[in-house]
């Protein structure tokens, strides 16, 4: 009686006369916490951390590929200016005549403002007309800006190239270049004004900014107009002032004056002393990934909250489930298959419930599906049986045939005991199957030391000409396959094996023969006759591998084949084909690849054809 009552117990305070420490609830709200702080938490940490470091990469890499693609561009705006200007210069020396040909030159060169000859005691002077009117500028200015400049005249006439910056003269975007002018043997300066919005336009605005500057820290082009018109010098700056001593180009982080950090990359131009640099905001790269961290930790709190609240509820539904999943597996276990079960959600106990049903019908059925598995001898008819996809009594298909045979096999037995003889052929059998199931094919029968083979037939390979060329393959894998097997062997006791392989592709009736208690799938035609036949003619051809016409036509352009005189066969009314397969056409396939070398490699003497009587007994085949 008191048993009985502990029995009856409830769950949630005691099963069995034993308390429950730690109920199905608890226990799942606890896991499922835990692994949730675990994901959502490593979640976290791989994208502040890892993906932290690839976004870095990804935008110093970027950064740095701007600042090179800037400093290219830029080089190649200012080498033109110079050359053109160089070309003007030689022109008019050359000529003398100086109103033309300026006049044409800054009608092609829009650009340039002026071109002035820094000489002694009256400088050359050139002007754009165009520009200043368009502008709105006082061309004096340019011969003003020249004389201010003495210590870069001075840098010039010593050699150097120096870049820079008039717009806060002009009140417009201008740089001048000064480059060393040979004057009558006395070294002089040239100095080119341009408009700098070419280069400001391959700057450009956006996430990387570049500017220009020149080893004096002027700013010369830059986004930011105001900058530049406003002559604003870049010396003092940490990382300029790095630039100038560093190498010749580089990617890094420094922190500006104004407190924020960038990824900084410069590159030195070749000439000018100028500099290319291009910069990120620091803060601007991550924003994305500091973004979707916060996004995950408001996250990680809601999901929590939410599966405490549905685990905790959840785990009321599935105390009486698992109760009955246990009474199951005890009538199972006493050999009751036939269990009266039902699934009542739609959840694992319920995908587990139907799962404890199937397999009491399957454990059922096991002995009945023995019978029928024993029926067949190759997997894949099997698995098309217990699918229901094999038609009973027959269908049509166009399949590839294939039969081998031993050579001398009746005298190698001969030599042999019993148990010797069965270990061979297993060993042989063993190879030549594995060959056939690589390419898809299905061993139909074995006829003592013979193998029949079927592609197409129950499932193609995708076309008929597929099918075909893999049974050649499985027959070139089997050639490969004996040489390898004859490497260890010689003697009567483990004689060398040959083999021929005969090949036909064709209409064939496939399906299910013999009586209800013993039935095995096979094909049946006139192809399959004709493969059987043609495995034959290797012996008298002094070939391991013959197919037929049909064959030939659908894979014979992708094989090295060599044809062989016709054969009237016993029941046709035409001669028909055959070809002696050598290799495949792979320029890379090992193996022969003309007909005397293949029997030089199996050791076949080539017969005389003129000779040959074709199967002298049965009188099937004429030459």
């Amino acid at each position: 009686m008191d048993t009985q009552k502990k029995t009856d117990a409830p769950a949630g305070s005691a099963q069995g006369g034993i308390r429950v420490r730690f109920s199905i609830g608890a226990k799942l709200v606890a896991i499922i916490t835990i692994l949730l702080l675990l994901s959502l938490g490593a979640i976290t940490v791989l994208v502040s951390v890892l993906v932290s470091g690839d976004v870095q990469l990804t935008a110093e890499d970027n950064n740095f590929s701007v600042n090179r693609r800037s400093a290219a561009e830029a080089e190649i705006i200012l080498t033109m200016i110079r050359s053109n200007a160089l070309v003007l210069l030689e022109t008019l020396s050359a000529s003398g005549e100086s109103g033309s040909v300026a006049d044409l030159f800054f009608q092609r060169n829009h650009d340039i403002a002026a071109i002035i000859l820094a000489r002694s005691p009256t400088p050359d002077v050139l002007l754009n007309d165009q520009f200043f009117l368009a502008n709105e500028a006082d061309p004096a200015l340019a011969l003003s800006f020249i004389e201010a400049q003495a210590d870069a005249l001075d840098r010039c006439r010593r050699g150097d190239v120096v870049l820079l910056n008039a717009a806060p003269v002009f009140e417009v975007p201008v740089l001048v270049l000064l480059y060393p002018w040979q004057n009558e043997g006395r070294e002089e300066a040239a100095a080119i004004f341009f408009s700098s919005e070419s280069l400001t336009g391959i700057f450009g605005a956006g996430a990387n900014q570049s500017f220009l500057i020149n080893d004096e820290g002027d700013l010369l082009v830059h986004a930011d107009a105001d900058l530049v018109r406003a002559g604003a010098n870049l010396g003092d700056t940490p990382f300029i002032r790095s630039m100038w001593e560093g190498e010749q180009s580089l990617q890094t982080l420094y922190t500006a004056p104004d407190g924020k950090s960038y990824f900084g990359a410069y590159s030195k131009l070749s000439f000018a002393n100028a500099a290319v640099v291009t910069n990120i905001e620091y803060n601007l790269v991550f924003e994305g990934t500091i973004a979707t961290t916060r996004r995950n930790l408001f996250l990680t709190g809601a999901v929590l909250f939410v599966s405490i609240l549905f685990i905790w509820f959840f785990s009321k539904s599935i105390s009486v489930p698992l109760k009955n999943l246990s009474a199951a597996a005890g009538r199972i276990k006493g050999g009751e298959f036939e269990i009266d079960l039902r699934a009542k959600s739609h959840d694992e106990i319920g995908v587990l419930t139907e799962s404890f049903v199937e397999m009491g019908r399957g454990l059922a059925e096991r002995e009945r599906l023995k019978d029928t598995f024993g029926r067949f001898i190759n997997e894949t008819i099997a698995e098309q049986a217990l699918k229901g996809e094999l038609t009973l009594g027959g269908e049509t298909k166009q399949v590839t045939v294939f039969f081998s045979d031993i050579r001398s096999f009746t005298a190698i037995s001969e030599k042999l005991e019993p148990h010797e003889v069965v270990e061979f052929l297993n060993e042989y059998m063993t190879l030549m199957v594995d060959c056939v199931d690589r390419t898809g094919g299905v061993v139909d029968k074995f006829i003592g030391d013979a193998v029949m083979a079927v592609w197409g037939a129950p499932v193609s390979g995708g076309s008929p000409a597929q099918d075909a060329l893999n049974c050649v393959h499985a027959a070139l894998a089997m050639r490969l396959a004996l040489i390898e097997f004859n490497q260890s062997r010689g003697g009567d006791k483990r004689p060398i094996i040959k083999i021929g392989c005969g090949i036909n592709s064709g209409d064939v009736v496939a399906g299910q023969i013999g009586s209800t208690k013993r039935m095995e799938y096979t094909v049946i035609g006139d192809a399959v006759n004709l493969a059987s036949r043609t495995e034959s003619l290797n012996k008298p051809f002094g070939t391991d591998i013959l197919i037929t016409e049909n064959t030939w036509k659908l894979v014979g352009s992708r094989l090295i084949t060599k044809e062989m005189p016709p054969v009237q066969v016993k029941g046709k009314e035409k001669p028909i084909r055959l070809f002696a397969v050598i290799n495949t056409i792979e320029e890379d396939a090992p193996g022969p690849k003309t007909l005397a070398e293949l029997r030089k490699l199996l050791g076949i003497v080539p017969p005389d054809l003129s000779k040959v009587n074709l199967n002298a007994e049965e009188k099937k085949y004429k030459l």
